[in-house]
């Protein structure tokens, strides 16, 4: 049959790669899962408790969120129908971006499809030919991608290594004309804080410009106003990055800076401009949760709770966020790990290379605030039951 050749060949290669992931234990499916309220979750027509979701204050599940995002669809429809600078720009945005630049404590912010095209689009328009982008190594693949489509020079620092930043600083600041330091708040994980203070004082120095990833910070530390809130440096980044799509319960991503610079990026940022605008239900419903996120302290400040009471039953270190790891090395164990679990009735995806580095394979445990102190106390049971705790 004509064309046969190029589809097979395609096909072979297609296989061949698939059984090389799938001897090193690294192949990868799709599973159905619907998820509830209070962190249930069906999979493989199973019920369970999930333990591994991002949707930290469960405002995805909340009454009014939901509420909102239909209003929106009744008001303008399911999609934008256009990027943001041809029609897509509907009113919901000016309203979240004006909270999310409120919540942050800067002069603007500015809204992408997602927090991978925020990380994607915003360094090349920052950091060009003759500048330096330095970064944490542990940085998000989102990250590394946008790094990737500067046509700055890029190093990588130890990680969370101030010393080995002001080395390579040191060493290199003077060949550069720009330089911008990029890490993440809260690593996704490993689920540690980068030493926020610290690198403010390396850019000050050095005259570098600091940009944080705070994925995993808005809504669960510093009163809601994430990592920079919670080290007191938030005057201090000019550029701080987010996603709505874990505590906010939504989706898409968000970088909040100065005016100059927002506009600049709207000028600028191909993955803004060349996307199709978030749907007006989906900005609405992160409107909704932003409001709910700053007027229920408690709320926010649940899903630490719940994660401390866990490391201490189960004797791992106080946690310094939501994320808990539990490395156990391979990805066999990883998985053998998390199947165990699931016999208990708790969802934990095993994490594994390229993910995480190799040899650090690992469960990786989220905490919300719908996690009840029972459901907690319950998987610390089945953790220690395991075998894998240090």
């Amino acid at each position: 049959m004509e064309g046969r050749g190029p589809t097979s060949s395609i096909e072979q290669v297609a296989r061949s790669k698939l059984a090389e992931l799938e001897a090193a234990t690294l192949r990868r499916a799709l599973s159905e899962t619907g998820r509830g309220e209070a962190g249930q979750a069906t999979r493989d027509e199973r019920q369970m408790i999930s333990f591994c979701c991002n949707d930290y204050l469960g405002l995805s599940q909340h009454p009014d969120v939901k509420r909102a995002a239909s209003e929106a669809i009744k008001q303008f429809g399911a999609g934008a129908g256009a990027s943001r600078l041809v029609t897509g720009n509907h009113p919901f945005y000016d309203d979240l971006e004006i909270r999310l630049a409120r919540l942050k404590g800067t002069e603007a912010a500015l809204v992408f499809g997602s927090g991978y095209l925020a990380n994607l689009g915003i360094p090349p328009v920052l950091a060009g030919k003759g500048d330096l982008i330095l970064a944490d190594e542990l940085s998000h693949a989102s990250m590394r991608a946008g790094i990737q489509a500067s046509p700055a020079e890029s190093r990588f620092f130890r990680h969370n290594d101030i010393e080995d930043c002001r080395r390579i600083l040191q060493k290199e600041r003077c060949n550069f004309r720009h330089c911008l330091i990029m890490t993440e708040g809260i690593f996704s994980m490993d689920g540690d804080r980068a030493p926020l203070a610290d690198l403010c004082d390396l850019a000050e120095t050095f005259d570098a410009w600091l940009m944080t990833d705070d994925a995993h910070g808005l809504g669960v530390v510093g009163d809601g106003r994430g990592s920079a809130a919670e080290a007191g440096v938030g005057a201090r980044i000019p550029l701080q990055m987010g996603t709505l799509s874990k505590a906010v319960g939504s989706y898409g991503g968000f970088i909040c800076a100065s005016q100059p610079v927002i506009d600049l990026l709207i000028n600028r940022a191909r993955s803004l401009i060349y996307a199709t605008g978030l749907p007006p239900a989906v900005v609405a419903a992160s409107c909704t949760a932003l409001e709910i996120i700053e007027a229920d302290l408690e709320l926010t400040r649940l899903p630490m709770a719940r994660a401390r009471r866990f490391t201490q039953q189960v004797g791992l270190p106080d946690p310094e966020s939501t994320i808990v790891p539990l490395v156990v090395g391979t990805a066999e164990k990883a998985l053998a790990a998390s199947h165990q679990l699931a016999e208990e009735g708790f969802l934990v995806t095993a994490i594994r290379p390229p993910t995480v580095p190799e040899g650090t394979a690992r469960l990786r445990f989220t905490f919300a605030a719908y996690h009840s102190d029972k459901d907690v106390d319950r998987l610390a049971v089945a953790v220690r039951k395991t075998g894998f705790l240090p």
